[in-house]
């Protein structure tokens, strides 16, 4: 049934930083979006613990509330926002908002990554849209493209700079050199890093992210406990420097793979070749590469956060379910998910690998590693010697393997750290070429 030229109801949950952009637009661009939905978008209720917020934005007292409640058995809400953050309450009012019948936008990616498979189901049986484009990339357009344009492709690969903050500190460490602790303490200084960095840093704001694109590129229930997941503290300035030696630039990537049915999915850093697109993604910008069979390797480049980009996301979505309400169009995308496919085991994925070790500086030590690598299958594609310490008489030696498994690899770093001629294993990072 059409309905166009009816006020359509907003409850928005949530007034914090993308909250708020978000409000602002609705409230400065009213006659736009009107426009563009087809009928005007009215906010009713704003769920927010501090009522005080209003008077910065111009909102009216009344319409705020610390009930749930309020919103979801609002008789005028005809679509839910929820931008709380986190997990728990926001999983649990998502839920309840779409058993009440009721379209539901988020920008939570932690909600979408735990919980999207029940909650898209759930959407799907009651026939109302779950959109969450502004969950992975802020304003870049990646979540509808999954859905709708790349449809007919088979998508094999998924290579993405999903996180901003890691980004930034490794185009640092790149560009100036700086140590990884210095590299940080900037970020936090500009605001591009939280007080508490772990999620950004350790990998995990990635992981969250790609278990969504690789659910909705390969149609298929992706659980974070089967995402590998490994951050970039361990990297050191000479990292950077070895691998401008070797042409290669270090970047913290988000990588899913599919080969018949079964996929990888996995978060960690990697060299990639300096005159790859992705290499050149620097500061806080993200960039996602998609390799599908029909459309081949596509880009998607741009700001992954803040809240003018994030807001720009939201409101599309609302635009979109707005424009579902006013013409009467049942527009949520449909998804079918293939429950057969199963996640390869981290010890079985098959790629290069870098290797920084300080050794004993004389001669017979390669020999005593190679020995090491070969009996594991690994074979070696280059050495170089690097720095050398006369008094202490050791020396820093880089090795970058062929392709080999992570299981045989871990095993021959192990074996290895026990060779009286290893003095330590500095560090070793996986090559995407």
């Amino acid at each position: 049934m059409v309905n166009k030229g009816k006020t359509i109801g907003i409850g928005l949950m949530g007034l914090g930083v993308i909250g708020s952009g978000v409000a602002k637009v609705l409230l400065e661009k009213k006659d736009i979006l009107a426009r563009q939905a087809g009928s005007p978008l009215v906010l009713k209720k704003i769920l927010e613990k501090d009522l005080s917020k209003h008077g910065s934005l111009g909102i009216e007292p009344q319409l705020f509330t610390t009930r749930f409640a309020d919103i979801v058995n609002h008789p005028e809400i005809d679509i839910v926002i929820e931008l709380i953050g986190g997990e728990r309450p926001a999983a649990d009012y998502i839920r309840e908002a779409l058993i009440a019948g009721k379209p539901v936008v988020t920008a939570n990616k932690e909600v979408m990554a735990k919980h999207g498979y029940e909650l898209l189901t759930l959407a799907q049986q009651h026939q109302v849209a779950l959109r969450f484009e502004a969950s992975v990339g802020g304003g870049i357009p990646l979540i509808a493209p999954f859905q709708e344009d790349l449809v007919a492709n088979d998508i094999s690969a998924i290579y993405g700079i999903i996180n901003g903050t890691a980004n930034y500190i490794l185009t640092q460490m790149e560009q100036r050199g700086l140590d990884f602790s210095v590299a940080l303490r900037q970020a936090q200084d500009l605001g591009y890093a939280e007080r508490d960095p772990t999620k950004d840093i350790e990998g995990l704001d990635a992981a969250y992210k790609i278990a969504i694109l690789a659910a909705l590129a390969f149609r298929t229930k992706v659980s974070l406990q089967d995402i590998y997941c490994e951050g970039i503290s361990r990297l050191e300035a000479r990292d950077f420097r070895y691998a401008r030696e070797l042409e290669y630039a270090i970047k913290l990537l988000a990588i899913a793979k599919a080969s018949n049915q079964t996929i990888e999915v996995r978060v960690h850093p990697v060299f990639i070749p300096e005159d790859f697109l992705l290499a050149k993604v620097n500061g806080v910008y993200n960039a996602v590469q998609v390799e599908g069979d029909l459309v081949g390797k596509v880009i998607f480049y741009g700001q992954g956060a803040g809240p003018l980009p994030t807001s720009s996301a939201v409101i599309a979505d609302v635009v979109a379910v707005a424009q579902g309400i006013s013409y009467g169009i049942s527009n949520f995308p449909k998804l079918t998910f293939d429950v057969g496919k199963t996640i390869k085991p981290m010890s079985e994925v098959e790629t290069r690998y870098y290797f920084r070790m300080n050794v004993a500086d004389r001669p017979g030590v390669l020999a005593q590693i190679s020995k090491i690598l070969g009996d594991h299958l690994i074979s070696i594609s280059s050495v170089i010697q690097k720095e050398t310490d006369p008094i202490a008489q050791t020396a820093e030696i880089v090795i970058m393997t062929h392709p080999a498994k992570e299981q045989a690899v871990r095993e021959a770093l192990r074996e290895m750290e026990f060779l009286p001629v290893v003095r330590e294993i500095n560090n070793f990072v996986r090559v995407e070429a």
